[in-house]
């Protein structure tokens, strides 16, 4: 090959890899930026959107239980010895976080166990936030369901049926727990509605934006006892549920993956 061939050669396999880094470079902006990002069709064929699911987890972030289950202690600082390490402490059920059947069984599945399959799955979001905002007490019914299966179809194999209620907005206030001194006061998933979606549906997971699968009023955890244990998972304190369709998105559920654990905070991000 001739000299000025070569330096050609070179000089187009220079530009070629200086556009593949600023394409990069570009798509690390967008992410830096926050909200939602443009999908890479090599690995969401059909997505155009990614949306976070997750609320950043801190000492502050409302628990069941209403003491703080989240702690970080910093061993290592960059200004001392050129790099950061912190060391947390969490309770499995802090945050946005995984319920696996292991949590309410003897011998369930455990977070680990999980099948990758059940963690990429097809988003069902049934939204019932108007009557949450009449009555916190509120919670998913098999009317619900139908009225949702009526409007867009049968709920996919393996789908993730989510409760938007809105509560993900008052995370920073008193009232996503809602605790009055004796009860707490968020909705939840109603037995029979599950029950329905068991003998009914395909469905792996539910997932909701409150405390928990079951509503706050519950004294009785009826709605955990009978999902879990039946082999199927939960998610609770999902995010921005109130940005994803009531169909067609693709759910993405980053789960611990700890021997034996009986849940743990999650990456939960959806595509569009």
């Amino acid at each position: 090959m001739c000299d000025i061939c070569v330096m050609n050669a070179v000089k187009d396999k220079m530009l070629s890899r200086r556009s593949l880094f600023k394409t990069a470079a570009m798509a690390s902006v967008a992410v830096a930026a926050g909200a939602a990002v443009a999908a890479p069709q090599a690995l969401a064929a059909g997505h155009n959107v990614v949306e976070d699911m997750t609320h950043t987890l801190d000492a502050e972030f409302p628990t069941y239980f209403g003491e703080s289950q989240f702690s970080m202690e910093q061993k290592f600082n960059y200004a001392e010895h050129s790099f950061n390490l912190f060391e947390y402490t969490v309770n499995e059920h802090t945050g946005t976080h995984i319920d696996a059947p292991l949590h309410f069984s003897a011998d369930g599945t455990s977070v680990d166990e999980i099948p990758v399959s059940n963690l990429v799955v097809p988003l069902c979001v049934i939204d019932i936030s108007a009557k949450a905002e009449e009555s916190a007490d509120s919670q998913v019914t098999p009317a619900d369901l139908r009225t949702w299966m009526y409007e867009h179809g049968d709920i996919p194999a393996n789908a993730c049926v989510a409760m938007y209620s809105g509560w993900g907005e008052k995370v920073g206030s008193d009232a996503f727990r809602g605790f009055d001194g004796e009860k707490q006061h968020y909705p939840g998933f109603h037995v029979e509605a599950v029950k329905m979606l068991m003998e009914e549906t395909g469905a792996a997971s539910i997932a909701v934006d409150t405390l928990s699968l079951d509503y706050g009023m519950s004294g009785d955890f009826a709605t955990h006892y009978a999902w879990l244990p039946s082999g199927r998972f939960g998610i609770e304190c999902v995010a921005n549920l109130d940005k994803v369709p009531a169909k067609g998105a693709t759910l993405v559920v980053g789960a611990p993956k700890h021997k034996g654990g009986t849940g743990g905070p999650a990456r939960i991000f959806a595509l569009v």
